[in-house]
């Protein structure tokens, strides 16, 4: 039971955190239009982490 708390809670942290990372990296190519193409790498690549850990949790959570 409580592994599946702790997996739901990694979910959780996982979708604030692309959140977080989408709305920073909108901010940070609206200061800055000319590094658009080297923002959107390095969010997709922590996004991809972010949501690698995540299905992770779940996997290991059931």
């Amino acid at each position: 039971m409580y592994n599946l708390i702790g997996a739901g809670l990694i979910v959780i942290g996982a979708g604030l955190g692309l959140g977080k990372i989408g709305g920073s990296a909108m901010e940070a190519i609206a200061r800055q239009p000319e590094a658009a193409g080297k923002i959107q790498t390095a969010m997709i690549i922590i996004g991809a982490l972010v949501e690698g850990l995540a299905f992770g949790a779940l996997i290991l959570g059931k």
